[in-house]
């Protein structure tokens, strides 16, 4: 995953109508992103702690991004951009961090 794939991704859904879908993808991006950036600072104590609510928060943006795709797709919008994402959790996990890069950007 990269800046320019995600930034593909990101102009697909927001051509999307389904705008509270889309507000919970971004609302779950930032919050896993928040938990991912606290991890890495975290001693192992903290580590430990944070990992299941970081797991936790993974899964709710995967869902996330299943839904609305899901969703598009049911109203005949162009929902490619799923297949692009794949499915390594690695890979979907950087997209948020990328998502919220460009929403932080996009809000300036």
């Amino acid at each position: 995953m990269d800046y320019n794939l995600s930034l593909k991704i990101f102009n697909v859904i927001e051509t999307s109508s389904l705008q509270k879908l889309k507000h919970d993808l971004y609302e779950s991006a930032v919050s896993y992103t928040n938990i991912r950036v606290e991890w890495l600072f975290a001693d192992l104590e903290k580590k430990n702690t944070l990992d299941q609510q970081r797991t936790s928060s993974h899964n709710v943006f995967i869902d996330c991004c299943n839904i609305l795709s899901r969703n598009m797709l049911k109203l005949g919008e162009n929902n490619s951009w799923r297949g692009e994402l794949g499915n390594d959790r690695k890979t979907i996990g950087d997209f948020a961090c990328y998502l919220v890069s460009i929403l932080g950007i996009k809000a300036r």
